[in-house]
C-alpha cells in the first residue's frame, strides 16, 4: 500500500470541527493567575519613572513587575540568525529607560482574574518624556532627521547594508538598446491569525519543572530562550505548542511575553496565563512587507533582460529579532525564475519607531515577485510584445538545472541555486488551464462593451525546506500503536495527516495506524519548528528516514523471533509479520514491540521498538509556479474584483494533493488581502492608525474566488523523497498578477500600478492623476 499522493481526509479535522481541539486559551489550571501587559502609548519616549503602588493595592492583584524587578534578565534577547552586516538590536523583556514603538511592553500586572489585571493595569503611573520619532524608513535615513535615533549608538539608523550581484551592470546599462527605471512601493501588513498569541506557564517546585503552553511556531527555540533568561537547564523546562490557530510568521519569534510569563510563574509559584487581545496583536505582533525599490532594467528588442539594478530600503521597525532575513530573502530571490546576465541588488535595512519586522507568510519573497514581474510587464509594454512572450524569452530552461542565480542566499552560506524545475512548462500549463488566448480576446470584447476587465500573469520561485535540521522519532508500543514524534509544529496546515501518510508509506501500515505528536519539547528533545514551507520537506523527510529504520528493525526482530535466515524470509501484511509462505507463523506489531521492550542481549536487537533520525538538508529546495487572473474594476467604487484565477504549481512529490491545494488557496486569499485591502498605516509621530478591523481590512469569502489549481511534480534532488514546500506559494504572485490585470483593464488610461495595496482610494487617485 502507498499513501503518498492520496487525497486522504485530514486526520485532525474531526477533533477540530467538533470543538475538541485544545488551544492555549483552553488551558485551565488550579490556582491560575492572569496577566495583563501595559504598553507604551508613544512611538519614542524616555521613561522618567514608573509608579505601581496604586496597582499593587488593588484587591485581587498578586504582583506588578517592571524592568527593575527583572534583575539580570533585563537584557536584550538574542537575534536569530546573526549576519556579518547586521548591527543588531532586540527587545529587552521590559524596557529599562526607553520605549521605541507604540505597543512596546512596559509593565505586567498579575491578578486573580483578567478583569482585575486589566483594571489594575490602568492604575500604573508612567511618566514619559516624549521624543521625536523616525516613523518611516526614508525619513529615518534623511540626514536632516537622523538625529532622531532609534538606538543611540546607531547614528544613521541603518541596521545593515548588503549588495548582491553578478556581471557588470553599469557597463551593460551603458550599451543596452533599451533602459527603463521605476520605483515600486510595498506597504506594511501582518499575519492576522484567528488565535492571537498566548501563554500559560506553571512552575512545580516539587519536581523543579517549568511547563509552558505557547501558541508558537518554534517551541524548542522558545524553550532555549526561557532557559537562558531564567538560568534553568533544558530538562527543567517543557514547552508545548498545542493546537495553534494560525501562525503566518507572527508566532515565529520569541517575544518579551514569552519569557515574562514563565518568569512570573517561576517567581510566584503559581500558574500564570496571558492571552493577547486583537488590539494588542495589531500594536505589538511583528509585521512585514514595507519596502521601497528603485529599479533600472536593460533589455533588447525581443524583451530579453540584459541587466537589472535594484536599490531598495527595508523598514525593519524598532528591533531585529530575525536579523536581516526578510530583506536578504527579497534581494536573493529577486530574479525569480529568470536568466539575467548582470544583476546588482543593494538592500538598506533601516530602524524606525514602528513594530519590529520579521518573516510573514512569504517572507520577503512577495516583494521580490512583485518587483520582478512588474519589470517584465514594463518591458512587454515597451517592446509591444505579449507579457507571456517576454516571460518565455527569459525563463531558465529545464536543461540548465541546477541553475546558479549568482546571488548569495539569505543565510550568506552560498548562492541561490535552483535545484530542479521546468519553469516554461509551469507557465505553459497555467496558460492552458486558463485558456489564456481566449481570455485575452474575451477581456478585450468586454472592454469594448464598456466593462473594465483585464487579465494578468505572474511567475514565481518559492524558497522551501530550509535547514538546519528537523528531528523525528517513530515508535511502536505493545498495544500495536505507532507514534510519530516530530520537532515540526502544526498551525492548521494538515501536518498530522501529511506526516502520517509519509510514515505509513515507509512502515507498510495505514495512516489510521499512526498518531502524530508535535510541538512538545518533552517528547522530542531537538527541533527547529515550522516556517519557510519546511515542515513537510524537512520534517517529513526525517519521519520517512526514522520510519524506514523502524521497519527494518521490525523485519530483523521478526526474523530472529521466527528463527529465519534473513529479513527477506519475512512477509509483512500491515501490522502483521509472517514467515513467507507460512502465514500461520506470525507476530503482530504489538508482539514485536512487547518483545523488544524486554529484549535480552541474546536476541541481538537494542531494547525498544523505535528509531530517531535527523534530516539536515544540504541546501534549499525551490518550488515554482505561475498565476493567471481576471479582474474587473468597478468604475464607481474603484473596487477591484478578482473574478477568476488559475495557478499551476510545482512543489515536487505531492504527499496529499488536497492539503496542497488548501495551502495554495489559503495563501492566495492572504496574498489578495495584501494586494487590495491590508495596510498598517502610521502617522507622522509613529502612531498606528489601523487599530482594528474597521481600519485594517481583511478579505472575506466574497472577495476570494476558488482558484483552479494544476500540479506538476518535478522531484527535488535535495531530499530522498523529492519533496518541495508549498505553504507560502500562493501568496507570492497575487499582487503582481492583479496589478497586471488592472493595468490591462484600464489600458486606455495608461495607468501604471507600482504600489501595493491597490485600495479603491489609491486607484482613484491614480486615475485622476493620469486623466
Amino acid at each position: 500500500m502507498k499513501f503518498i499522493g492520496d487525497r486522504l481526509r485530514r486526520k485532525e479535522d474531526p477533533r477540530l470541527l467538533t470543538g475538541r481541539g485544545r488551544y492555549v486559551g483552553d488551558v485551565a489550571l488550579p490556582g491560575m493567575l492572569h496577566a495583563a501587559v501595559l504598553r507604551s502609548p508613544h512611538a519614542h519616549a524616555r521613561i522618567v519613572s514608573i509608579h505601581v503602588g496604586r496597582a499593587r493595592a488593588q484587591a485581587g492583584v498578586v504582583d506588578v513587575i517592571t524592568a527593575a524587578d527583572l534583575g539580570p534578565m533585563a537584557r536584550e534577547l538574542p537575534c536569530v540568525p546573526l549576519h556579518p552586516a547586521l548591527r543588531h538590536r532586540n527587545f529587552t523583556p521590559l524596557p529599562v529607560d526607553r520605549v521605541r514603538f507604540v505597543g512596546e511592553a512596559v509593565a505586567v500586572v498579575v491578578a486573580a482574574s483578567r478583569y482585575t489585571a486589566e483594571d489594575a493595569r490602568d492604575l500604573i503611573d508612567v511618566v514619559y518624556d516624549p521624543r521625536p520619532a523616525a516613523p518611516g524608513p526614508e525619513a529615518a535615513l534623511d540626514p536632516a532627521t537622523t538625529r532622531t535615533r532609534v538606538h543611540d549608538e546607531i547614528a544613521d539608523n541603518v541596521a545593515g547594508v548588503v549588495t548582491l550581484g553578478r556581471g557588470d551592470v553599469e557597463a551593460t546599462l551603458a550599451r543596452a538598446p533599451h533602459v527603463l527605471s521605476e520605483r515600486f512601493v510595498v506597504a506594511r501588513g501582518g499575519g492576522q491569525p484567528i488565535e492571537t498569541r498566548g501563554l500559560v506557564a506553571d512552575y512545580r517546585a516539587a519536581d523543579g519543572l517549568l511547563t509552558v503552553w505557547a501558541s508558537s511556531q518554534v517551541p524548542h527555540q522558545l524553550r532555549q530562550f526561557v532557559c537562558d533568561a531564567l538560568g534553568l537547564p533544558p530538562h527543567r523546562v517543557r514547552v508545548l505548542a498545542p493546537d495553534v490557530g494560525g501562525g503566518f510568521g507572527a508566532k515565529l519569534i520569541v517575544y518579551p511575553e514569552d519569557v515574562l510569563i514563565p518568569f512570573l510563574a517561576f517567581r510566584l509559584g503559581r500558574p500564570v496565563k496571558w492571552l493577547e487581545d486583537r488590539l494588542e496583536h495589531l500594536l505589538s505582533a511583528t509585521q512585514e512587507r514595507a519596502q521601497v525599490h528603485d529599479v533600472t532594467v536593460a533589455f533588447d528588442d525581443e524583451g530579453r533582460l540584459l541587466a537589472l539594478r535594484d536599490r531598495f530600503v527595508h523598514d525593519t521597525g524598532a528591533y531585529t529579532p530575525r536579523g536581516l532575513v526578510v530583506p536578504m530573502l527579497t534581494a536573493s530571490m529577486l530574479t525569480g525564475p529568470y536568466r539575467i546576465p548582470a544583476v546588482e541588488v543593494t538592500l538598506t535595512s533601516v530602524y524606525t519607531h514602528r513594530v519590529p519586522v520579521t518573516p510573514y507568510r512569504g517572507a520577503g519573497q512577495p516583494q521580490a515577485v512583485f518587483v520582478m514581474e512588474r519589470v517584465l510587464d514594463l518591458v512587454a509594454c515597451a517592446t509591444g510584445r505579449d507579457p507571456t512572450a517576454v516571460r518565455f524569452a527569459n525563463l531558465v530552461r529545464p536543461e540548465a538545472m541546477p541553475y546558479d542565480t549568482g546571488l548569495t542566499n539569505y543565510r550568506s552560506t552560498g548562492n541561490v541555486i535552483h535545484d530542479s524545475g521546468d519553469y516554461p512548462s509551469v507557465l505553459r500549463r497555467a496558460l492552458e488551464i486558463s485558456e489564456y488566448e481566449d481570455l485575452v480576446v474575451r477581456c478585450a470584447r468586454e472592454r469594448a462593451a464598456g466593462r473594465r476587465v483585464g487579465v494578468g500573469v505572474a511567475c514565481y520561485v518559492e524558497l522551501t525546506g530550509v535547514g538546519p535540521f528537523e528531528a523525528a522519532t517513530v515508535r511502536a508500543d505493545s498495544a500495536g500503536r505507532i507514534a510519530v514524534l516530530t520537532g515540526a509544529t502544526s498551525q492548521g496546515q494538515g501536518l498530522e495527516t501529511s506526516l502520517a501518510q509519509v510514515a505509513a508509506d515507509e512502515l507498510g501500515v495505514t495512516p489510521d495506524d499512526v498518531t502524530v505528536i508535535a510541538g512538545d519539547t518533552m517528547t522530542i528533545d531537538h527541533g527547529v519548528g515550522t516556517f519557510a514551507s519546511r515542515a513537510a520537506v524537512v520534517g517529513g523527510t526525517a519521519v520517512a528516514l526514522a520510519a524506514r529504520e523502524l521497519r527494518q528493525k521490525c523485519l530483523e526482530l521478526a526474523t530472529r523471533l521466527l528463527a529465519l535466515r534473513s529479513p527477506d524470509d519475512v512477509q509483512q501484511e500491515g501490522t502483521v509479520f509472517t514467515e513467507r509462505g507460512r502465514p500461520e507463523r506470525r507476530f503482530s506489531l504489538a508482539q514485536l514491540a512487547a518483545s523488544a521492550a524486554m529484549a535480552p542481549a541474546s536476541l541481538g536487537v537494542t531494547p525498544g521498538l523505535e528509531a530517531t533520525r535527523f534530516f539536515q538538508p544540504e541546501d534549499i529546495a525551490y518550488a515554482s509556479g505561475a498565476h493567471v487572473v481576471v479582474v474587473e474594476v468597478d468604475p464607481v467604487s474603484m473596487k477591484v474584483l478578482l473574478r477568476e484565477g488559475w495557478l499551476s504549481h510545482d512543489s515536487g512529490r505531492l504527499i496529499n494533493p488536497t492539503i496542497v491545494e488548501g495551502q495554495i488557496q489559503g495563501a492566495v486569499a492572504l496574498g489578495l488581502g495584501a494586494t487590495l485591502l491590508e495596510e498598517l498605516v502610521y502617522g507622522d509621530a509613529g502612531q498606528p492608525l489601523t487599530g482594528s478591523y474597521m481600519e485594517y481590512l481583511l478579505p472575506t469569502a466574497t472577495d476570494v474566488p476558488a482558484v483552479a489549481i494544476d500540479h506538476l511534480e518535478t522531484l527535488s534532488p535535495r531530499n530522498p523523497l523529492g519533496f518541495k514546500g508549498v505553504g507560502e506559494a500562493g501568496a507570492l504572485p497575487v499582487a503582481a498578477a492583479v496589478a497586471a490585470a488592472v493595468e490591462d483593464a484600464l489600458r486606455e488610461t495608461g495607468v501604471r500600478i507600482t504600489r501595493m495595496p491597490l485600495t479603491p482610494e489609491r486607484l482613484d487617485r491614480l486615475l485622476r492623476r493620469s486623466s
